[in-house]
Protein backbone atom coordinates (compact mmCIF):
# COMPACT_ATOMS: atom_id res chain seq x y z
CA UNK A 1 0.00 0.00 0.00
CA UNK A 2 1.22 3.52 -0.78
CA UNK A 3 0.28 5.85 2.05
CA UNK A 4 -2.47 5.05 4.58
CA UNK A 5 -6.17 4.50 4.13
CA UNK A 6 -7.46 6.62 7.00
CA UNK A 7 -10.91 7.89 8.04
CA UNK A 8 -10.68 10.91 5.74
CA UNK A 9 -9.80 8.65 2.83
CA UNK A 10 -12.79 6.40 3.50
CA UNK A 11 -15.04 9.46 3.65
CA UNK A 12 -13.58 10.73 0.39
CA UNK A 13 -14.24 7.39 -1.33
CA UNK A 14 -17.86 7.49 -0.20
CA UNK A 15 -18.21 11.08 -1.41
CA UNK A 16 -17.17 10.29 -4.96
CA UNK A 17 -19.33 7.17 -5.04
CA UNK A 18 -22.40 9.18 -4.04
CA UNK A 19 -21.57 12.38 -5.94
CA UNK A 20 -19.18 11.62 -8.80
CA UNK A 21 -17.18 14.70 -9.72
CA UNK A 22 -17.34 16.64 -11.92
CA UNK A 23 -21.05 16.30 -12.58
CA UNK A 24 -21.47 15.28 -16.23
CA UNK A 25 -24.33 14.15 -18.49
CA UNK A 26 -23.11 11.66 -21.13
CA UNK A 27 -25.73 12.97 -23.58
CA UNK A 28 -23.77 16.21 -23.79
CA UNK A 29 -21.01 14.38 -25.69
CA UNK A 30 -23.13 14.79 -28.82
CA UNK A 31 -22.90 18.58 -28.46
CA UNK A 32 -19.35 19.41 -27.38
CA UNK A 33 -15.89 18.20 -26.36
CA UNK A 34 -14.61 19.66 -23.10
CA UNK A 35 -11.09 21.04 -23.59
CA UNK A 36 -8.53 21.78 -20.89
CA UNK A 37 -5.08 21.24 -19.45
CA UNK A 38 -3.37 18.96 -18.70
CA UNK A 39 -4.03 16.11 -21.12
CA UNK A 40 -4.46 17.99 -24.39
CA UNK A 41 -2.71 15.96 -27.11
CA UNK A 42 -1.01 18.93 -28.78
CA UNK A 43 0.31 20.06 -25.42
CA UNK A 44 1.63 16.61 -24.61
CA UNK A 45 3.36 16.37 -27.98
CA UNK A 46 5.03 19.74 -27.45
CA UNK A 47 5.57 20.30 -23.74
CA UNK A 48 6.35 16.68 -22.79
CA UNK A 49 7.96 15.27 -25.94
CA UNK A 50 9.39 18.49 -27.35
CA UNK A 51 7.74 18.02 -30.78
CA UNK A 52 10.18 15.14 -31.33
CA UNK A 53 8.03 12.04 -30.81
CA UNK A 54 6.63 10.59 -34.06
CA UNK A 55 2.86 10.68 -34.28
CA UNK A 56 2.69 7.07 -35.51
CA UNK A 57 4.38 5.76 -32.35
CA UNK A 58 1.91 4.06 -29.99
CA UNK A 59 1.05 6.26 -27.00
CA UNK A 60 0.19 4.41 -23.79
CA UNK A 61 -1.63 6.68 -21.37
CA UNK A 62 -2.71 6.34 -17.74
CA UNK A 63 -5.32 8.69 -16.31
CA UNK A 64 -4.65 8.24 -12.59
CA UNK A 65 -7.92 9.23 -10.95
CA UNK A 66 -10.09 9.83 -14.01
CA UNK A 67 -13.26 10.82 -12.15
CA UNK A 68 -16.14 11.18 -14.59
CA UNK A 69 -13.69 11.30 -17.48
CA UNK A 70 -12.96 14.83 -18.70
CA UNK A 71 -9.25 14.33 -19.43
CA UNK A 72 -9.69 10.76 -20.66
CA UNK A 73 -12.50 11.60 -23.08
CA UNK A 74 -10.59 14.61 -24.43
CA UNK A 75 -7.34 12.73 -25.03
CA UNK A 76 -8.95 9.58 -26.43
CA UNK A 77 -11.01 11.74 -28.78
CA UNK A 78 -7.93 13.65 -29.92
CA UNK A 79 -6.10 10.40 -30.68
CA UNK A 80 -9.10 8.95 -32.48
CA UNK A 81 -9.74 12.04 -34.60
CA UNK A 82 -6.08 12.19 -35.63
CA UNK A 83 -6.00 8.47 -36.45
CA UNK A 84 -3.11 8.01 -34.04
CA UNK A 85 -2.34 4.71 -32.30
CA UNK A 86 -2.68 4.62 -28.56
CA UNK A 87 -4.66 3.50 -25.54
CA UNK A 88 -6.03 5.58 -22.69
CA UNK A 89 -6.40 3.60 -19.46
CA UNK A 90 -8.75 5.24 -16.96
CA UNK A 91 -8.15 4.33 -13.31
CA UNK A 92 -10.57 5.33 -10.58
CA UNK A 93 -11.87 3.69 -7.44
CA UNK A 94 -15.38 5.13 -7.84
CA UNK A 95 -17.58 2.75 -9.81
CA UNK A 96 -20.15 5.51 -10.15
CA UNK A 97 -17.59 7.88 -11.71
CA UNK A 98 -16.27 5.16 -14.01
CA UNK A 99 -19.83 4.39 -15.09
CA UNK A 100 -20.35 7.97 -16.24
CA UNK A 101 -17.00 8.00 -18.03
CA UNK A 102 -17.88 4.72 -19.77
CA UNK A 103 -21.19 6.14 -20.96
CA UNK A 104 -19.46 9.26 -22.29
CA UNK A 105 -16.96 7.10 -24.21
CA UNK A 106 -19.79 4.96 -25.58
CA UNK A 107 -21.66 8.00 -26.88
CA UNK A 108 -18.52 9.01 -28.77
CA UNK A 109 -17.85 5.46 -29.98
CA UNK A 110 -14.32 5.52 -28.58
CA UNK A 111 -12.50 2.20 -28.90
CA UNK A 112 -9.09 3.34 -27.65
CA UNK A 113 -10.10 3.73 -24.02
CA UNK A 114 -10.22 1.21 -21.16
CA UNK A 115 -11.61 1.52 -17.63
CA UNK A 116 -10.09 -0.05 -14.52
CA UNK A 117 -11.55 0.13 -11.01
CA UNK A 118 -8.85 0.71 -8.42
CA UNK A 119 -6.67 3.26 -6.69
CA UNK A 120 -3.13 4.43 -7.33
CA UNK A 121 -2.62 3.61 -3.64
CA UNK A 122 -3.34 -0.10 -4.23
CA UNK A 123 -0.69 -2.80 -3.99
CA UNK A 124 -0.27 -4.50 -6.36
CA UNK A 125 -0.98 -1.72 -8.81
CA UNK A 126 -4.24 -2.38 -10.70
CA UNK A 127 -2.64 -1.96 -14.15
CA UNK A 128 0.51 -3.62 -15.45
CA UNK A 129 3.32 -2.07 -17.45
CA UNK A 130 4.67 1.42 -18.01
CA UNK A 131 3.18 4.52 -19.58
CA UNK A 132 4.40 7.15 -22.00
CA UNK A 133 2.13 9.74 -20.46
CA UNK A 134 0.45 9.83 -17.03
CA UNK A 135 -2.27 12.34 -16.21
CA UNK A 136 -2.98 13.02 -12.53
CA UNK A 137 -5.36 15.93 -12.34
CA UNK A 138 -7.03 17.02 -9.11
CA UNK A 139 -5.96 13.92 -7.19
CA UNK A 140 -2.73 14.47 -5.26
CA UNK A 141 -4.18 17.20 -3.04
CA UNK A 142 -6.79 14.73 -1.69
CA UNK A 143 -4.38 11.90 -0.80
CA UNK A 144 -2.97 11.00 2.63
CA UNK A 145 0.61 10.98 1.28
CA UNK A 146 0.91 12.91 -2.01
CA UNK A 147 4.70 12.48 -2.16
CA UNK A 148 4.48 8.68 -1.95
CA UNK A 149 1.69 8.59 -4.53
CA UNK A 150 3.63 10.77 -6.96
CA UNK A 151 6.74 8.61 -6.44
CA UNK A 152 4.68 5.59 -7.41
CA UNK A 153 3.57 7.31 -10.61
CA UNK A 154 7.21 8.09 -11.41
CA UNK A 155 7.96 4.38 -11.16
CA UNK A 156 5.29 3.72 -13.81
CA UNK A 157 6.76 6.12 -16.37
CA UNK A 158 8.29 4.60 -19.49
CA UNK A 159 11.73 5.92 -20.48
CA UNK A 160 11.32 9.38 -21.96
CA UNK A 161 7.78 9.65 -20.65
CA UNK A 162 6.14 12.51 -18.81
CA UNK A 163 3.15 13.56 -16.77
CA UNK A 164 0.50 16.23 -16.53
CA UNK A 165 -0.32 17.30 -12.98
CA UNK A 166 -2.88 19.62 -11.44
CA UNK A 167 -3.19 20.64 -7.79
CA UNK A 168 -5.21 23.28 -5.99
CA UNK A 169 -3.57 26.63 -5.25
CA UNK A 170 -4.36 28.71 -2.14
CA UNK A 171 -4.93 32.35 -3.15
CA UNK A 172 -7.36 31.66 -5.97
CA UNK A 173 -9.40 29.54 -3.54
CA UNK A 174 -9.78 32.38 -1.06
CA UNK A 175 -12.97 31.87 0.91
CA UNK A 176 -13.09 28.09 0.49
CA UNK A 177 -11.13 27.04 3.56
CA UNK A 178 -12.92 29.23 6.16
CA UNK A 179 -16.21 27.87 4.81
CA UNK A 180 -14.90 24.30 5.08
CA UNK A 181 -13.92 25.00 8.70
CA UNK A 182 -17.36 26.43 9.50
CA UNK A 183 -19.11 23.46 7.94
CA UNK A 184 -16.90 21.04 9.87
CA UNK A 185 -18.68 22.47 12.95
CA UNK A 186 -22.17 22.88 11.49
CA UNK A 187 -22.06 19.57 9.60
CA UNK A 188 -19.52 17.33 11.37
CA UNK A 189 -17.80 14.61 9.40
CA UNK A 190 -19.56 11.88 11.41
CA UNK A 191 -22.96 12.94 10.09
CA UNK A 192 -24.45 11.04 7.12
CA UNK A 193 -23.21 12.62 3.86
CA UNK A 194 -26.73 13.56 2.77
CA UNK A 195 -27.22 15.50 6.02
CA UNK A 196 -23.91 17.31 5.53
CA UNK A 197 -24.93 18.25 2.01
CA UNK A 198 -28.29 19.58 3.19
CA UNK A 199 -26.50 21.78 5.74
CA UNK A 200 -24.10 23.05 3.08
CA UNK A 201 -27.02 24.01 0.81
CA UNK A 202 -28.65 25.93 3.66
CA UNK A 203 -25.43 27.74 4.47
CA UNK A 204 -24.91 28.73 0.84
CA UNK A 205 -28.44 30.16 0.65
CA UNK A 206 -27.72 32.27 3.72
CA UNK A 207 -24.06 33.07 3.13
CA UNK A 208 -23.31 36.58 4.42
CA UNK A 209 -22.53 39.10 1.71
CA UNK A 210 -19.13 39.69 3.31
CA UNK A 211 -18.03 36.05 2.97
CA UNK A 212 -14.81 35.91 0.95
CA UNK A 213 -16.26 33.19 -1.28
CA UNK A 214 -18.81 35.69 -2.60
CA UNK A 215 -16.00 37.88 -3.90
CA UNK A 216 -14.16 35.02 -5.58
CA UNK A 217 -14.98 34.49 -9.26
CA UNK A 218 -12.51 31.68 -9.83
CA UNK A 219 -14.88 28.71 -9.60
CA UNK A 220 -16.67 26.93 -12.42
CA UNK A 221 -17.86 23.37 -11.93
CA UNK A 222 -17.73 23.67 -8.18
CA UNK A 223 -20.39 26.38 -7.91
CA UNK A 224 -22.37 25.52 -11.05
CA UNK A 225 -21.96 21.75 -10.97
CA UNK A 226 -24.82 20.78 -8.72
CA UNK A 227 -24.49 18.71 -5.55
CA UNK A 228 -21.26 17.06 -6.70
CA UNK A 229 -19.58 20.43 -7.16
CA UNK A 230 -20.82 21.87 -3.88
CA UNK A 231 -19.83 18.80 -1.87
CA UNK A 232 -16.37 18.73 -3.41
CA UNK A 233 -15.83 22.42 -2.72
CA UNK A 234 -16.99 22.87 0.85
CA UNK A 235 -17.35 19.38 2.40
CA UNK A 236 -14.31 17.54 1.05
CA UNK A 237 -12.64 15.76 3.98
CA UNK A 238 -9.10 16.38 2.73
CA UNK A 239 -8.28 19.33 0.52
CA UNK A 240 -4.74 20.68 0.51
CA UNK A 241 -3.67 23.70 -1.51
CA UNK A 242 -0.10 24.13 -2.81
CA UNK A 243 1.44 27.50 -3.48
CA UNK A 244 3.81 27.39 -6.44
CA UNK A 245 6.86 26.91 -4.21
CA UNK A 246 5.25 23.93 -2.48
CA UNK A 247 4.21 22.48 -5.83
CA UNK A 248 7.71 22.76 -7.29
CA UNK A 249 9.17 21.16 -4.15
CA UNK A 250 6.69 18.28 -4.46
CA UNK A 251 7.71 17.77 -8.10
CA UNK A 252 11.45 18.06 -7.55
CA UNK A 253 11.31 15.94 -4.40
CA UNK A 254 10.42 12.81 -6.36
CA UNK A 255 13.04 13.32 -9.06
CA UNK A 256 10.88 15.17 -11.58
CA UNK A 257 11.41 18.53 -13.22
CA UNK A 258 8.98 20.97 -14.79
CA UNK A 259 8.84 21.10 -18.56
CA UNK A 260 6.12 23.73 -18.51
CA UNK A 261 3.82 25.52 -16.08
CA UNK A 262 0.52 26.31 -17.72
CA UNK A 263 0.42 28.90 -19.12
CA UNK A 264 4.12 29.90 -18.92
CA UNK A 265 3.41 33.64 -19.22
CA UNK A 266 1.16 33.47 -16.19
CA UNK A 267 4.18 32.87 -13.96
CA UNK A 268 6.18 35.85 -15.21
CA UNK A 269 5.07 38.84 -13.12
CA UNK A 270 6.67 41.36 -15.49
CA UNK A 271 3.57 40.91 -17.66
CA UNK A 272 1.48 42.37 -14.82
CA UNK A 273 4.01 45.03 -13.75
CA UNK A 274 4.90 47.41 -16.61
CA UNK A 275 6.88 49.73 -14.31
CA UNK A 276 10.55 49.64 -15.55
CA UNK A 277 12.05 49.66 -12.04
CA UNK A 278 9.89 46.75 -10.96
CA UNK A 279 10.77 44.81 -14.10
CA UNK A 280 14.46 45.42 -13.50
CA UNK A 281 14.12 44.00 -9.99
CA UNK A 282 12.18 40.99 -11.25
CA UNK A 283 14.87 40.27 -13.83
CA UNK A 284 17.30 39.69 -10.96
CA UNK A 285 15.16 36.98 -9.36
CA UNK A 286 15.35 33.23 -10.01
CA UNK A 287 12.33 31.65 -11.68
CA UNK A 288 10.76 30.18 -8.52
CA UNK A 289 10.74 33.59 -6.82
CA UNK A 290 9.29 35.27 -9.90
CA UNK A 291 6.59 32.60 -10.09
CA UNK A 292 5.77 33.09 -6.41
CA UNK A 293 5.51 36.86 -6.90
CA UNK A 294 3.16 36.32 -9.86
CA UNK A 295 0.94 34.04 -7.77
CA UNK A 296 0.91 36.41 -4.81
CA UNK A 297 0.21 39.51 -6.90
CA UNK A 298 -2.52 38.19 -9.16
CA UNK A 299 -4.32 36.32 -6.41
CA UNK A 300 -6.53 34.37 -8.82
CA UNK A 301 -4.62 31.13 -9.41
CA UNK A 302 -7.05 28.49 -8.14
CA UNK A 303 -4.93 25.64 -9.51
CA UNK A 304 -1.42 24.96 -10.74
CA UNK A 305 -0.98 22.83 -13.87
CA UNK A 306 2.41 21.44 -14.88
CA UNK A 307 3.86 19.11 -17.47
CA UNK A 308 6.80 17.27 -15.92
CA UNK A 309 9.48 14.77 -16.91
CA UNK A 310 12.18 12.90 -15.04
CA UNK A 311 15.05 15.07 -13.91
CA UNK A 312 17.56 15.48 -16.73
CA UNK A 313 15.17 14.12 -19.39
CA UNK A 314 13.76 17.41 -20.67
CA UNK A 315 13.64 17.23 -24.45
CA UNK A 316 14.95 20.29 -26.22
CA UNK A 317 12.21 21.72 -28.39
CA UNK A 318 12.97 22.70 -32.01
CA UNK A 319 14.15 26.21 -32.78
CA UNK A 320 11.10 28.15 -33.92
CA UNK A 321 13.20 29.52 -36.81
CA UNK A 322 13.95 26.03 -38.13
CA UNK A 323 12.51 26.23 -41.63
CA UNK A 324 11.30 22.60 -41.44
CA UNK A 325 9.32 23.14 -38.20
CA UNK A 326 5.54 23.08 -38.53
CA UNK A 327 3.58 25.56 -36.38
CA UNK A 328 0.12 24.57 -35.14
CA UNK A 329 -2.70 26.38 -33.39
CA UNK A 330 -3.57 24.69 -30.12
CA UNK A 331 -7.34 25.24 -30.46
CA UNK A 332 -8.35 28.70 -31.67
CA UNK A 333 -7.82 29.02 -35.45
CA UNK A 334 -5.24 31.57 -36.51
CA UNK A 335 -7.79 33.70 -38.30
CA UNK A 336 -9.87 33.94 -35.13
CA UNK A 337 -6.86 34.76 -32.95
CA UNK A 338 -5.90 37.50 -35.41
CA UNK A 339 -9.40 38.96 -35.10
CA UNK A 340 -8.94 39.17 -31.35
CA UNK A 341 -5.96 41.51 -31.76
CA UNK A 342 -6.65 45.16 -31.03
CA UNK A 343 -5.87 47.97 -33.52
CA UNK A 344 -2.61 48.65 -31.66
CA UNK A 345 -1.50 45.03 -32.29
CA UNK A 346 -2.14 43.65 -28.81
CA UNK A 347 -3.74 40.35 -27.95
CA UNK A 348 -5.93 40.50 -24.83
CA UNK A 349 -5.40 37.23 -22.96
CA UNK A 350 -7.44 36.02 -20.00
CA UNK A 351 -5.63 34.29 -17.16
CA UNK A 352 -8.82 33.21 -15.48
CA UNK A 353 -10.44 36.40 -14.23
CA UNK A 354 -7.43 38.59 -15.12
CA UNK A 355 -7.06 39.87 -18.71
CA UNK A 356 -3.63 41.11 -19.81
CA UNK A 357 -2.78 42.66 -23.22
CA UNK A 358 0.27 41.18 -24.98
CA UNK A 359 2.03 43.23 -27.65
CA UNK A 360 2.74 41.46 -30.95
CA UNK A 361 4.51 42.54 -34.12
CA UNK A 362 2.04 44.14 -36.58
CA UNK A 363 2.75 41.39 -39.15
CA UNK A 364 1.33 38.79 -36.71
CA UNK A 365 -2.17 39.69 -37.85
CA UNK A 366 -1.35 38.44 -41.34
CA UNK A 367 0.80 35.53 -40.19
CA UNK A 368 -1.69 33.78 -37.91
CA UNK A 369 -4.26 32.88 -40.62
CA UNK A 370 -1.46 31.16 -42.58
CA UNK A 371 -0.82 28.61 -39.82
CA UNK A 372 -2.72 25.48 -40.85
CA UNK A 373 -0.71 22.66 -39.25
CA UNK A 374 0.80 21.73 -42.61
CA UNK A 375 2.83 24.75 -43.70
CA UNK A 376 6.37 24.88 -42.40
CA UNK A 377 8.14 27.93 -41.05
CA UNK A 378 9.93 27.99 -44.39
CA UNK A 379 6.58 28.14 -46.16
CA UNK A 380 5.50 31.06 -43.97
CA UNK A 381 8.76 32.88 -44.66
CA UNK A 382 8.30 32.44 -48.42
CA UNK A 383 4.70 33.68 -48.27
CA UNK A 384 5.71 36.79 -46.34
CA UNK A 385 8.62 37.41 -48.68
CA UNK A 386 6.08 37.69 -51.50
CA UNK A 387 4.50 40.47 -49.42
CA UNK A 388 7.76 42.36 -49.08
CA UNK A 389 8.98 40.93 -45.77
CA UNK A 390 12.61 39.84 -46.16
CA UNK A 391 14.20 36.84 -44.47
CA UNK A 392 15.90 38.79 -41.67
CA UNK A 393 12.75 40.76 -40.90
CA UNK A 394 10.68 37.57 -40.95
CA UNK A 395 13.03 35.98 -38.42
CA UNK A 396 12.62 38.92 -36.05
CA UNK A 397 8.85 39.01 -36.44
CA UNK A 398 8.33 35.26 -36.20
CA UNK A 399 10.60 34.77 -33.20
CA UNK A 400 8.87 37.55 -31.26
CA UNK A 401 5.38 36.39 -32.24
CA UNK A 402 6.04 32.71 -31.62
CA UNK A 403 7.79 33.30 -28.28
CA UNK A 404 4.83 35.31 -27.01
CA UNK A 405 2.13 32.99 -28.35
CA UNK A 406 3.99 29.90 -27.14
CA UNK A 407 4.09 31.39 -23.64
CA UNK A 408 0.30 31.74 -23.88
CA UNK A 409 -0.04 28.13 -25.08
CA UNK A 410 -1.71 29.31 -28.28
CA UNK A 411 0.85 28.43 -30.97
CA UNK A 412 3.03 25.32 -30.65
CA UNK A 413 5.06 23.12 -33.01
CA UNK A 414 3.95 19.78 -34.42
CA UNK A 415 5.95 16.60 -34.02
CA UNK A 416 7.07 14.43 -36.95
CA UNK A 417 4.37 12.36 -38.62
CA UNK A 418 6.31 9.09 -38.62
CA UNK A 419 9.48 7.31 -37.52
CA UNK A 420 10.77 7.43 -41.08
CA UNK A 421 11.03 11.21 -40.88
CA UNK A 422 14.02 10.90 -38.53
Amino acid sequence: MVGVYDAADAELAAQYENWPYPQRDPRDETKRLLIGSPGHLKEIDYWVFGARRPEDRFLRVLIAGCGTGDAAIMLATHLSRAGRPGEVICLDRSEAALGIARERAAVRGLENIRFVKGSLLDTPFPVEGHFDYIDCCGVLHHLPDPDAALSRLVSLLAPGGGMGLMVYAPYGRTGVYPLQDALAVLAPHDLPPANRLDTARRVMKNLPATAWLNANGNFGDHLTGGDAGLYDLVLNPRDRAYDIGDFLRLINGVGLEVSCLMEPARYEPAHFLPDPRLRARLAELPFEERASVAEQLTGNMATHVAYVVRGGETVERPDCLDRSAVPIMREIPGVELARQMTPDHRLPFAFGTLTVPFALPPQTRGLLPLIDGERTVGDLAAMLESRGVGSAQFDRVWREAFTTLESLNRVLLRGPRSETMF
